[in-house]
């Protein structure tokens, strides 16, 4: 690698910190090809990001972030992972490492909050955006439901009476 590549890794890099709501590095040594494209069209569909990059590259890249200075865990053979929304990358990454052995989560930051494995692993059960919309969603429209069915009563009640009677009313 060069050094105009290398400018440009750590630019790619500085953008990438710079647009994710949440960055998770962890190890992934001894992970197939297949599993390690698995976890990559995981995170992807999700709305994330995976990179494999150099530790002295992601170092030099966390120095101009305003991202939480995780240097530390960028020892040895480090993935990162990054999506805009703060819970995907996370969650991508603990359902995975839940199911392979081989992929350690070290820790990462969400903005300038540095956190470590089991924060991350606290950050992954918290529900996406997209699901809390939705909680929010129902919220509002239940009221109005609810609204609905009361209103409705006394009309449905009205009508019941008067069936009765008509019925009671050809029966006599």
């Amino acid at each position: 690698m060069d050094r105009a590549e290398k400018v440009e890794a750590v630019a790619a890099l500085q953008q990438a910190f710079a647009s994710s709501g949440a960055v998770v590095v962890a190890h992934y040594a001894g992970l197939s090809v297949a599993e390690f494209e698995g976890l990559r069209k995981q995170m992807k569909s999700a709305g994330g990001q995976v990179k494999v990059a150099k530790n002295r590259l992601a170092k030099l890249a966390l120095k101009d972030s305003e991202i939480a200075d995780i240097s530390a865990y960028l020892t040895g053979p480090t993935v990162l992972a990054y999506s805009e929304d703060p819970i995907t990358a996370p969650k991508v990454a603990k359902t995975f490492a839940d199911k392979n052995d081989k992929f350690k989560i070290l820790g990462g930051a969400m903005g300038s909050t540095e956190l470590d494995a089991d924060g991350v692993k606290a950050l992954a059960e918290l529900p996406s955006l997209d699901e809390l919309r939705a909680k929010i969603a129902g919220l509002l429209t239940q009221p109005a439901a609810k609204i609905a069915s009361v209103l409705q009563a006394p009309g449905g009640q009205v009508a019941r009476v008067i069936s009765a009677y008509s019925e009671k009313g050809n029966a006599a």
